[in-house]
C-alpha cells in the first residue's frame, strides 16, 4: 500500500477508536472507485472493512479525509456524525472545483435512457415548442425530451441539466390525462432551464422565489395542481400494474 493509503488507513483507525474504543480495530482496505459524482461507501465483510472513495476526491486534503472517515464510520456504528467532521468534509466538496468535477463525471459516466419524445397520445417536442413560444418568447434552448421508460407516480417530470434532458413520466401519456396537465409538467421542467440551480454555502436551491413566481404564470396552474392531487392514487395503481 502506498504512503498516501497508509495515511488514510490511520485516519479510519482513528475514527474506529473514536466510535468503538473497546473494539479491536479491524483490517481496513481503502481504494478509489470511479463512482458517478461524489459517492463513498464503507462495508464490512468477514471482519474486514472495505472503504471505496470517489475517484474525484483523490487529491482531497487530509483534513477533509479525516472528516469523511468520521462520517463513514459514524454511519457504520449508527452514531451521530460530529459537526466538526461534517464541516471539514463539506468545506471541500462544496467548492466550485469539486462541483464541476462531479458534473463532468455524471456527464461522461452517467447513463441516461432515452425513449422518444413522441408518445402514444402526446408529443413532447410539440408541447415544448408551443410553451416556449407562449411563455418564453422562443428564448429557451431545447433539451432532449423523452418519455420515461416506466410509469411513475412520485416523480412526474425531471430536468437533468448534466445531460440536458427533460424526462416526463410515461404515466401521463394517456388519453385520460388532460393536455394542460402534461403541459404543466413540461412547463415546470422548462423553468428549471430558465432558473438554474443556485448553490449557496454548499446548499442547492432548485425552487427559488423567482421560480415559484413564474410557475404561477401557467394559465392552468391551479387546475393542473388539483388534478395531480386528485389523481395520485390512480397514477400509483397504474404504475404498479405489470
Amino acid at each position: 500500500m502506498s504512503e498516501s493509503f497508509e495515511n488514510l488507513k490511520e485516519l479510519y483507525a482513528e475514527a474506529f477508536q473514536t466510535f468503538g474504543p473497546k473494539r479491536k480495530i479491524p483490517a481496513i482496505d481503502i481504494s478509489y472507485y470511479p463512482y458517478v459524482g461524489i459517492n463513498h461507501t464503507i462495508r464490512v465483510r468477514n471482519g474486514q472493512v472495505f472503504v471505496r472513495l470517489a475517484e474525484i476526491c483523490h487529491d482531497m486534503p487530509l483534513s477533509a479525509h479525516r472528516g469523511l472517515a468520521h462520517i463513514l464510520v459514524a454511519k457504520l456504528f449508527r452514531k451521530k456524525v460530529p459537526l466538526a467532521a461534517r464541516d471539514a468534509y463539506a468545506d471541500y466538496i462544496k467548492t466550485a472545483e469539486i462541483r464541476d468535477r462531479a458534473t463532468e463525471t455524471k456527464r461522461t459516466r452517467g447513463r441516461k435512457i432515452i425513449t422518444s419524445s413522441k408518445g402514444d397520445v402526446y408529443d413532447l417536442d410539440a408541447i415544448f415548442d408551443s410553451l416556449n413560444h407562449r411563455y418564453f418568447r422562443d428564448a429557451l434552448p431545447k433539451p432532449v425530451l423523452t418519455w420515461s421508460v416506466r410509469k411513475t407516480y412520485r416523480i412526474l417530470g425531471l430536468h437533468d441539466s448534466t445531460h440536458d434532458t427533460v424526462v416526463v413520466s410515461k404515466s401521463l401519456d394517456d388519453a385520460s390525462v388532460p393536455a394542460f396537465v402534461v403541459e404543466y409538467i413540461v412547463f415546470h421542467e422548462m423553468l428549471h432551464i430558465a432558473h438554474p440551480t443556485k448553490h449557496v454555502n454548499g446548499r442547492r436551491y432548485n425552487h427559488t422565489p423567482a421560480f415559484r413566481r413564474d410557475e404561477r404564470k401557467f394559465m392552468y396552474f391551479e387546475e393542473a395542481e388539483q388534478w395531480i392531487e386528485r389523481s395520485v392514487r390512480k397514477l400509483k395503481r397504474n404504475a404498479r400494474k405489470k
